[in-house]
């Protein structure tokens, strides 16, 4: 089973045989309210840490996705365009909105687990 890490952005990224598939958590979709449009990024693109990569808007707000590790994309979640809902839905499931093959491993280091992922959480109150 890929152990899950986490940012201080909210998104979520599960590494299987050096390809991660990044979402945003719980957290996030609760905090966006009902996703109304996902744009996820093109398959073949070479994504940075930290960069914007995918766009979500909701019916409160738009928000940047960060890339939380370097790579190239290697699919995109292209369901997400005709049900953005499935990020409200099942974020750590089929709300998943892309995946990216690891070009540096060690950046994981860099993220949180789950327990201080939850923790991050509760310090904001």
């Amino acid at each position: 089973m890929a152990k899950v890490k986490y940012t201080e952005e909210h998104e979520w990224i599960s590494v299987d045989n050096g390809v991660g598939t990044v979402g945003i958590t719980d957290y996030a979709q609760e905090q966006l309210g009902d996703v109304v449009f996902v744009e996820v990024p093109e398959v073949g693109r070479t994504i940075a840490r930290g960069e914007a990569v995918a766009v979500v808007e909701s019916v409160k707000a738009a928000s940047d996705i960060y890339a939380p590790v370097s790579g190239e994309v290697v699919e995109a979640n292209g369901t997400l365009a005709d049900a953005p809902g499935n990020v409200n839905l099942e974020p750590m499931g089929n709300g998943w909105f892309f995946k990216v093959r690891l070009s540096n491993p060690g950046e994981l280091d860099g993220l949180m687990d789950e327990a201080r992922y939850e923790a991050f959480v509760k310090s904001l109150g």
